[in-house]
């Protein structure tokens, strides 16, 4: 059997940042690492499923909603997957960081969060989202001028 892309990426190298996973066509993947792998470091349920519904709340309203094909966690709990099409590099970086800024200022209710828009509803928290993404906001701050993206 064939290997997929990403299990041929040494997960070892990776660090916190934002990684061109792979282009199909116009459609481009997103490695938005939050945590290192395989430090031990990874986000609990709640925290990941936090940030889902704000992140996908906020890029799904965003100048660039016609263009997300889809935002979720990694199975691995270090990070989550972005796809878009047709949109440029520098654009998804910019908005990235515009909606990890909205998220760690976000003041309201959690969106999706009753039995009717989720599986799993209970398991939301504004403010364990709010730390996940100022923590990984600061990692974008501070590599950006290190590089935009790099092929993971």
């Amino acid at each position: 059997m064939q290997k997929i892309a990403s299990f041929t990426v040494d997960h070892n190298l990776l660090d916190p940042g934002i990684y061109v996973s792979r282009r199909d066509g116009d459609i481009t993947t997103y490695d938005l690492r939050t945590r290192k792998p395989n430090c031990g470091d990874y986000m609990d349920n709640l925290t990941m499923h936090s940030v889902e519904h704000l992140f996908a709340t906020f890029v799904r309203n965003s100048e660039i909603k016609d263009n997300v094909i889809y935002f979720g966690p990694m199975g691995c709990q270090t990070g989550f997957y972005l796809l878009t099409k047709d949109v440029p590099d520098e654009r998804v970086l910019e908005i990235t960081m515009e909606i990890l800024e909205k998220i760690v200022s976000y003041d309201g209710e959690m969106p999706g969060n009753s039995a009717v828009e989720c599986g799993n509803y209970r398991n939301l928290n504004v403010d364990a989202a709010r730390l996940e993404c100022a923590r990984y906001l600061d990692v974008l701050k501070n590599r950006v001028n290190d590089f935009r993206y790099r092929e993971a």
